[in-house]
């Protein structure tokens, strides 16, 4: 390989930028893959993230008022017993 010839990076150079931001809190430098705004590491890749209108990713909350219900009943047996323990001390 001849090391005098020059590189046309132009087109590389010129492409829009992945809007990741890495762990060190930089910008990634990474061009973003053609049409997404992401390069191939940070999800522009096919098929990557949830698909159009996922209904998995919704919250649902279906556990949400059985927690309540559980911190309430734990919440008022803490409070017997702590007035159980002032009657007896």
């Amino acid at each position: 390989m001849s090391g005098d010839h020059t590189r046309n990076t132009a087109a590389m150079q010129a492409s829009p930028r992945c809007g990741a931001r890495t762990r060190s809190g930089t910008a990634c430098l990474a061009p973003a893959v053609h049409g997404k705004t992401r390069c191939r590491m940070h999800g522009g890749a096919a098929r990557s993230g949830a698909p159009r209108g996922n209904q998995n990713a919704q919250k649902h909350g279906l556990f949400a008022q059985d927690r309540i219900t559980e911190r309430r009943a734990m919440r008022s047996l803490l409070g017997e017993t702590r007035k159980l323990l002032q009657e007896l001390g």
